[in-house]
């Protein structure tokens, strides 16, 4: 299906809503509004398999300009509003861009782009606008409402976050069929996740990251409504979901700890019973966490591990990770094999670098240095994740490969003793990172954002300590403890690592106290 249909057979029903501002875009606004894009793209002389880019925040143009570029056979790069202008040039450049549209919230990127970008990139703004910006809505409407002819679907770049280097863009070619077939997302929704028509999906997440447009786009596929949270807030998820009757909703780890963390009473006061199927991804979740999870919205989490790459796909209910608490699933795309330093496979139980066989390929846009980096002699693929896999094929990660620790020879992943932290009732969120040590090489360091920063003392710091001297290893216990504010994570959950190591190593200026 497609919300060109639904908005002829539901034309007044929401395709998505604004949670702050509570604005609603009915499936006929959508179908409208995407058609007029789809018109305005081609007449900057746009071709099939060109580029538009996208750089917003969540707001109520996103998924118009998106649609209407799927439906004219052109592909969209969505590129995170928190960027700065330098790496917003670089994507836009790298994907080969001939539009870019933009939203106020980038802020002062915006006015350092236009110098930046090439000449002949057109572009937008929505909502308030001035020049060089051409603003989105009056150029939208200057076009009719049909659709454009010889439509044919169109696709996404996925850029990767970046969280260790430049990011990478996956762009896969384009099918040249219909705007109404089926994506392998759409058939997932639907399979393992049992997301049925015209359900009501929450989306807590930034658009721009791939995991979040993507099921958006598949709900609008099956005429669902989205409720789009302009911005993550605890609460505010519980009295949407209770408002909403939300029966679907997709979340991080990140987001289940806040949850977690709120103030006694404030979650009694919702009424979550709506909720059919909770998914989550973006990294692994802490067992305790998850069972109070389970225990909170009952047996109706899934699980899934993949990445924007696509190379592969696990996956796992409630009840099969209560059976294999720790797992990320099982393939159902691709197989697994878990393989050493020299790519060879390694059996049941034996940590290793996490390969897949028998899937799509791997392929990176403008990069195909980084396939080599990531590929074994056998041709299987990884995405730079480190873990094994039990008897039954369920994978259990431990950290990423880049993120490991050699500290006197041993090595060590930061996961074990993060999710350890977490769990620690003054603290909202936990990173673990390699410090330079003349006589280990590495020392393993904490960098902790208090629940209340008042408490960021050396009080604290003994505490924490403490508890972590009692938990772990003698070589997996911070050798030191650090406050931050607010650690650098990027909204779909993913810590941004490489700032917090490169404060340590001379090459950041992340404020640490």
């Amino acid at each position: 299906m497609h919300p060109t249909v639904h908005a002829k057979s539901h034309p007044d029903r929401a395709a998505y809503i604004m949670a702050t501002s509570g604005e609603v875009i009915t499936y006929r606004q959508l179908d409208d509004r995407s058609n007029q894009a789809a018109h305005l793209l081609l007449s900057l002389g746009l071709k099939t398999g060109d580029v538009v880019a996208i750089c917003m925040d969540n707001n109520p143009r996103f998924f118009e300009v998106v649609w209407g570029a799927q439906r004219s056979g052109l592909y969209y790069a969505c590129i995170s509003s928190k960027l700065s202008a330098g790496e917003i040039d670089y994507i836009v450049r790298d994907c080969g861009a001939r539009a870019l549209v933009v939203s106020p919230s980038i802020g002062e990127a915006a006015n350092q782009l236009p110098s930046a970008l090439p000449g002949d990139v057109k572009l937008f703004m929505t909502g308030t606008t001035a020049a060089p910006y051409t603003s989105w809505e009056e150029a939208r409407d200057a076009f009719p409402t049909t659709s454009v002819d010889g439509e044919t679907a169109g696709g996404s770049i996925l850029y990767s976050s970046g969280t260790t280097g430049k990011p990478k863009g996956i762009k896969r070619p384009l099918t040249g069929g219909s705007i109404l077939d089926k994506t392998f997302l759409d058939h997932l929704i639907q399979g393992p996740f049992g997301i049925g028509e015209g359900c009501t999906y929450l989306s807590p997440a930034p658009l721009y990251h791939a995991a979040p447009l993507g099921w958006a786009l598949g709900i609008h596929r099956l005429g669902g409504t989205v409720i789009v949270m302009e911005k993550f807030d605890p609460e505010h998820v519980l009295q949407l979901i209770e408002r909403y009757k939300i029966d679907v909703a997709q979340f991080v780890p990140t987001h289940f700890v806040r949850m977690l963390k709120l103030p006694v009473g404030a979650a009694e006061k919702y009424d979550v019973s709506s909720l059919v199927s909770v998914i989550h991804a973006a990294a692994p979740c802490p067992i305790p966490i998850k069972e109070q999870m389970i225990d909170w919205f009952g047996p109706i989490i899934h699980e899934y591990y993949s990445g924007s790459e696509g190379i592969g796909f696990c996956h796992l209910t409630s009840e099969e990770w209560l059976a294999h608490k720790g797992s990320v699933g099982r393939a159902i795309v691709g197989k697994i094999q878990i393989c050493d330093e020299d790519g060879e496979p390694l059996p049941p139980r034996s940590e290793g670098v996490v390969h897949f066989s028998d899937g799509p390929p791997l392929s990176y846009h403008n990069a195909p240095e980084k396939v080599a980096e990531n590929s074994n002699k056998y041709g299987w693929t990884t995405l730079g994740d480190v873990g094994w896999v039990d008897e039954e094929g369920y994978l259990y990660l431990t950290d990423r490969r880049s993120f490991m620790i050699i500290s006197g020879g041993v090595n060590i992943y930061p996961q074990e003793i993060e999710n350890l932290l977490i769990l620690h009732p003054k603290v909202a969120d936990a990173a673990v990172v390699g410090a330079p040590n003349e006589d280990m090489g590495e020392e393993v360091v904490a960098v902790i954002q208090p629940q209340d920063w008042s408490e960021a003392d050396q009080a604290l710091r003994d505490e924490l300590l403490a508890y972590a001297r009692a938990n772990l290893s003698h070589i997996k216990t911070p050798r030191r403890l650090d406050f931050m504010q607010e650690l650098p994570r990027h909204p779909n959950g993913k810590l941004y690592k490489r700032l917090l190591r490169d404060s340590y190593w001379g090459k950041g200026q992340t404020t640490i106290v």
